[in-house]
Parts: C-alpha cells; sequence; structure tokens
C-alpha cells in the first residue's frame, strides 16, 4: 500500500479531476485550479493583484492574467484602489459569488460520492484526523487552502 501523503496527493488530484470534468459537463469557462484558489481567497474580502499573486506563490504578471481571465468571464470587476493610483481592487461579482455557491454544492456532491465508496463513518474520520493535525501543524491561526505548486 501507498503512504498516506501519496494517497493523498492522489485522491485530492482524482476529486479535483472529478469537479473540473462536472464544470466542462455544465459549460462554465475552462476554469484552473488556480481560478478556484482566487475565488476562495475573495470570499470573505477585495485585494489587489499583488496580494492575490503573494496569496497564490505567483509573480504579480501570473496573478494578473488570472485575474483579467475572471474579469473577461465576468466573476471579479476590477475598481480603483483609493489611495494607491497603480494598485486595483479585485472583488467578486455576483456572478463570482454564483459560481462560488456552484462549486461548494459540487464539492458537497463529490464528498457524498466518496461516502459513498468508502463508508461515511470512514470519511469522517479522515476529517477529524486530518483536522487535528492541521491544527498539530499550525494550532489556530489555519494558513487557508492555498496552491501547491
Amino acid at each position: 500500500m501507498e503512504p498516506v501523503t501519496m494517497l493523498l496527493a492522489m485522491s485530492y488530484r482524482a476529486i479535483g479531476d472529478q469537479f473540473h470534468d462536472r464544470l466542462r459537463q455544465i459549460g462554465l469557462e475552462p476554469l484552473r485550479p488556480a481560478h478556484g484558489y482566487v475565488f476562495r481567497f475573495l470570499k470573505e474580502k477585495r485585494a489587489t493583484t499583488v496580494d492575490i499573486g503573494q496569496h497564490l506563490g505567483v509573480t504579480k504578471q501570473a496573478a494578473a492574467k488570472i485575474v483579467a481571465e475572471l474579469d473577461d468571464w465576468g466573476y471579479v470587476i476590477r475598481e480603483p484602489h483609493p489611495t494607491d493610483k497603480r494598485a486595483q481592487y479585485v472583488t467578486l461579482t455576483t456572478k463570482g459569488r454564483q459560481y462560488l455557491k456552484l462549486a461548494d454544492n459540487l464539492w458537497s456532491d463529490l464528498e457524498n460520492e466518496m461516502a459513498e465508496a468508502i463508508g461515511p463513518g470512514t470519511l469522517e474520520t479522515i476529517k477529524q484526523g486530518l483536522t487535528a493535525y492541521l491544527q498539530h501543524v499550525h494550532g489556530e491561526d489555519q494558513p487557508g487552502l492555498r496552491p501547491v505548486w
């Protein structure tokens, strides 16, 4: 049997692939995982492209490309920064918030399918164990969902 770290990585990839397959079936834009991390980052706030780049661990130019794509598709809006004329705030639009709700429902569906495959008790045990591990590593100050490149 594979080490748990490999199983976690392979499971993450498998569920992510299923998620993106379902997005394609619905007919949404060709959203990539990086877009999803931006949606999650902007869920409760607005941020600059620099903030987004730092969160994603990418250059300002790469973050600007992602923001431009999301803006072109109507998921975010860019607004002038009140004190920095070179910067803009990025905020989710209504369409972006609707997408986030759809994504949450898709993730929930996939989690339910996982529970069917491995058993609801097993899934709950895994969730509790992973939560305990994250608290052990990070304490109560969780860093949030960030990509691993």
